[in-house]
């Protein structure tokens, strides 16, 4: 599903060079459950806007679901990104005078997708996320809990290759949270693969694979620990 090699991302500043991620490489297959952790400054960012095709790198391969993706035009890059990439973040990122059910169909309208079926997907992708009852509703009528809900039922309504989440938990309590998490993992259990971007550890032992980055590479991976331990 997503094959990194030997990725190298360089930020200029100025007449400095800051290196953010040295020589990564990554695999994950379809169907994982991936938690990227790591403190301030350790390249996880970095990281997941890579993966995203929100951003550049400077050297090396990435391979999405089969296709390389390394050396994309920024249209090429954005058909990618509807076709085959979920996005998930902290800040929700809704429309605030469109309703829920509209806010869901958004990137079906993107792909050029009718009325509708826009609206009857994105009805399914409510009721994955248990909001079939909120479909009138606009997201300041909401809770917070309920706001991230209809954000992952966005990213899914395509029927994306992967689910990218940032931070997705970094604005609920430790009970919304739980009750996302279990939301990740249901969708996980169903085929989805996940990518979860979190600085917090009670959030990644949800996750059935811990990469954990510092000063730009990967310090710990504990799924290539396991299979030293086979």
């Amino acid at each position: 599903m997503i094959d990194l090699k030997d990725v190298v991302k360089i930020y200029q500043t100025g007449e400095e060079q800051l290196t953010a991620l040295k020589k990564v490489s990554l695999h994950i297959d379809k169907g994982e459950f991936t938690s990227i952790m790591g403190p301030s400054g350790s390249g996880k960012s970095t990281m997941m806007n890579i993966l995203g095709l929100l951003d550049r790198f400077d050297a090396g391969e990435y391979f999405l679901n089969g296709q390389n993706v390394s050396h994309l035009s920024d249209k090429e890059s954005a058909q990618v990104r509807n076709k085959e990439i979920g996005f998930v973040f902290q800040s929700f990122n809704l429309m605030p005078r469109m309703t829920i059910l509209d806010n869901v169909a958004l990137p079906l309208v993107y792909g050029g997708i009718a009325l509708k079926e826009r609206k009857e997907r994105a009805q399914i992708a409510l009721e994955k996320v248990g909001l079939a009852d909120r479909i009138k509703h606009r997201p300041n009528e909401v809770s917070g809990g309920q706001k991230q809900r209809v954000a992952i039922a966005r990213a899914i309504v395509n029927e994306p290759a992967v689910l990218m989440a940032d931070e997705p938990t970094g604005n609920l309590d430790s009970k919304t949270t739980l009750e996302i998490m279990r939301i990740f993992q249901d969708l996980n259990a169903a085929g989805t693969t996940v990518v979860m971007v979190t600085h917090e550890p009670d959030v990644a032992k949800y996750t059935k694979r811990i990469v954990s980055f510092k000063d730009g590479a990967i310090q710990a991976d504990n799924w290539l620990e396991q299979q030293k331990r086979i």
